[in-house]
């Protein structure tokens, strides 16, 4: 292995690991250009290093609560329905997407 492809490598595990494992200051997720600015690298370096290890940081896959200020109070209310209807009670669910 020479010298070159070392650093190679390290620049390439120090991209995946800053993507798994840290966030931009101020935002929720990497994008290709904050993490070619933050690792010094094109983005087009950086979008090859996302592609060939499957990295997609804008997907989320973990649980967000939502930031409604009445949130805990809407969560009583549906609970409250489920939990003790009212007779002859009618409980519709309407899934809010905003990101749609």
């Amino acid at each position: 292995m020479t010298r070159g492809s070392r650093t190679h490598g390290q620049q390439v595990a120090q991209v995946i690991e800053r993507t798994l494992n840290t966030t931009p200051k101020n935002t929720t997720h990497w994008s290709i250009r904050s993490m070619a600015a933050e690792a010094a690298l094109s983005h087009t370096t950086i979008r090859r290093i996302w592609g060939a290890f499957g990295l997609q940081p804008h997907r989320s896959e973990t649980f967000k609560l939502s930031s409604d200020p009445l949130f805990v109070d809407k969560v009583q209310d549906i609970v409250g329905l489920y939990l003790s209807p009212p007779n002859r009670a009618v409980v519709l669910c309407v899934d809010e997407k905003s990101q749609i």
